[in-house]
């Protein structure tokens, strides 16, 4: 790395990492759905009925697709700039908010599903899948992703 170059001419330049560290994030997110979504399913089959267990299994379904969607934005910005990258994880997170609740209503509107099994368990998988991935990363599990 050139330490001759300013700040805001660094900034401009890709990230010098060659690894994808938010594809990798995005897919142990789909790891560890594997085993949340289930779980979240089976509550809302225990709490209400099929139909309910069905809606949580595409409010799961839904954020899954959210995540792998973030880190396909974050790792192609990421190697375009770093100011490329900050309005990709800004914006982009307010866009994907959007993706999920314009799916959500999408899939309301065309079948009949369960709206609160399926909102409760989009939240649950979104919060219990950040949380774990979080965890993860603070007790240094993913020392593969280690670029500093």
């Amino acid at each position: 790395m050139d330490f001759d170059v300013t700040a805001a001419e660094a900034y401009s330049q890709p990230f010098p990492v060659a690894i994808d560290v938010e594809s990798i994030v995005a897919r142990n997110i789909i790891k560890r759905a594997l085993v949340v979504g289930p779980i979240i399913v089976a509550a809302a089959w225990l709490l209400t009925d099929t139909t309910g267990a069905l809606s949580a299994a595409i409010g799961v379904g839904i954020v899954v697709a959210n995540f792998l969607i973030a880190g396909w934005i974050l790792s192609g910005a990421a190697k375009v700039s770093m100011q490329t990258y900050h309005v990709a994880a800004l914006f982009g997170f307010f866009l994907r908010m959007g993706f999920i609740a314009l799916s959500m209503f999408t899939v309301a509107w065309i079948f009949e599903v369960d709206r609160v099994a399926m909102g409760v368990a989009a939240i649950a998988a979104f919060l219990a899948l950040l949380t774990l991935e979080a965890s993860a990363m603070l007790r240094g599990e993913r020392k593969d992703l280690e670029w500093s």
